[in-house]
């Protein structure tokens, strides 16, 4: 298993950051342009329990997969989603967003990810990963918050 993890000073309010964080399509797409779709499967009232088939290209590969919500938090100066996804039928993947509020108009974004081989001979593909994607994905959520959410 590997760990990945990046925090961020967001200058936005965090219930402007929360938005992009709230399973839309459009929103998702703010942050995370490569995803094509992300149509909800089952849809809890408590969000935990929540499914999305979510589609994502790189490149000319198109992977399509199961998203999960596996905790929610949903409190006005703290705010969290976790969710995971096995991708490729390779990893099982936990992603982790957590916002908490700095001041009205600031907030803390930190973004962890878990990375887990699901076959053991797979572990010496993650010797060569780096927590490069994932810095780059807390610059991108704090480029598109600061700009009033991408609007």
């Amino acid at each position: 298993m590997t760990q990945w993890s990046s925090t961020v000073h967001i200058l936005a309010p965090i219930e402007q950051v929360w938005t992009l964080f709230d399973g839309t399509l459009a929103h998702t797409q703010k942050i995370m342009p490569q995803v094509e779709a992300n149509e909800p499967v089952t849809i809890t009232d408590e969000k935990v329990g929540s499914v999305y088939r979510q589609t994502y290209r790189e490149g000319r590969r198109t992977e399509t997969y199961e998203v999960e919500t596996i905790a929610y938090c949903d409190l006005p100066g703290q705010k969290q989603l976790r969710v995971s996804f096995t991708l490729a039928n390779m990893f099982d993947i936990t992603a982790d967003y957590t916002l908490i509020r700095h001041t009205a108009s600031s907030t803390i974004f930190r973004y962890t990810v878990t990375n887990r081989p699901t076959n053991p001979i797979l572990r010496w593909m993650l010797l060569f990963a780096s927590d490069k994607t994932v810095k780059a994905f807390t610059q991108r959520v704090k480029l598109v918050a600061e700009s009033k959410g991408g609007d």
